[in-house]
């Protein structure tokens, strides 16, 4: 086993050498004479286990150190001990205020140091194991969250489109333009993962409607058009935030830019930029894609028709959003082939 390593932040050699000599034969040491050098050393080298931080060095104190060190979300959880002749009680007060874990006073004694050493190694380790599984954990409930996401989408084209892909190819179409257009990387995973929801409605469609193979006469179109309206109230006004993009989504996805949509004919911005991005993602898909009522498009045929749409059916900034990404599109349009 490797073993773990201490860097040792002093400007007396001498002082360093006493601390290398105790904790040597147990653990990988490292030096620095100042402070700016043990912040460079912390912030370059991802290996170090733990800080022996002097509090008297010239420049850059110990505790300006610390709080340097605490900042960083790079070096924050490294565990800092600070080993000093400064060690009265508001001085280790102070050190520990800082986010220290521990304070050894000049001369040290060598047990003390190790066990000290020892102690806070054993903590940090326990802690950074439970940190793992945690993250393992929350890796799962989302991978779970996902798939349950992505059934439900499934659940509401599956009785016209039984290989469930639509909602693949439109959630990352609409996760590819989303971040486009926004450098918010957090609502762009929200949006991926609502988009498989946008069309959930259709569970409340007839099937005579729903799967008709010719055009829907005025009274099904009527119906067909509630889609969006049961969709929201399936998904129901829950706080999770998922579910509030999904809601948006399922009810404005079929608005249209000059406002001729439904169902609640928006116009503009008034239509919530995910509806927008969404209502690109589903028309492509549903273009390229063979339909008991209709042929498949080819790609370029359904990317000629959203920019011949583009200030009518569709935002004009998402048009050209798409227009930059037809690359990524293309490789998930084989990737995700019927």
């Amino acid at each position: 086993m490797d073993k773990l390593t201490i860097l040792v932040v002093d400007d007396a050699p001498a002082n360093i050498d006493v601390l290398k000599g105790i904790l040597q034969d147990e653990y990988r040491i490292k030096v620095a004479l100042n402070g700016q050098k043990a912040i460079d050393i912390a912030n370059k080298d991802s290996d170090i286990d733990m800080i022996l931080l002097d509090v008297m060095m010239p420049k850059m104190n110990g505790y300006q150190v610390c709080e340097a060190l605490k900042s960083n979300a790079m070096t924050r959880n490294i565990p800092i001990i600070f080993v000093t002749a400064k060690s009265s009680a508001p001085d280790e007060k102070k050190g520990l205020a800082l986010g220290a874990v521990d304070y050894i006073g000049k001369p040290v004694q060598p047990d003390i140091v190790k066990a000290r050493v020892k102690t806070h190694m054993m903590l940090h380790n326990q802690q950074k194991h439970l940190e793992h599984l945690v993250e393992e954990r929350t890796l799962k409930l989302k991978e779970t969250q996902l798939e349950i996401i992505q059934c439900l989408g499934r659940a509401a084209e599956y009785k016209d489109n039984e290989t469930g892909m639509h909602v693949l190819r439109m959630s990352e179409y609409s996760r590819i333009l989303a971040a486009q257009l926004s450098n918010n990387k957090h609502w762009v995973n929200l949006l991926y993962l609502a988009a498989p929801m946008h069309d959930v409605g259709k569970i409340g469609i007839s099937d005579d409607v729903l799967l008709k193979p010719g055009k829907l006469n005025s009274q099904e179109w009527e119906l067909m058009k509630l889609h969006p309206v049961i969709g929201a109230e399936i998904l129901g006004t829950d706080k999770s935030e998922v579910l509030s993009m999904a809601r948006e989504v399922a009810l404005s996805h079929h608005e249209k830019w000059d406002g001729s949509g439904y169902p609640k004919k928006l116009k503009g911005t008034e239509i919530p930029l995910s509806g927008r991005v969404v209502a690109v993602a589903d028309v492509f898909d549903a273009l390229t894609c063979k339909r008991s009522y209709k042929k498949a498009w080819t790609f370029e045929e359904a990317c000629d028709y959203i920019m011949d749409n583009s200030g009518t059916h569709f935002d004009p900034d998402v048009c050209l959003a798409f227009s930059k990404v037809t690359v990524p599109f293309r490789e998930i349009y084989v990737a995700f082939e019927e």
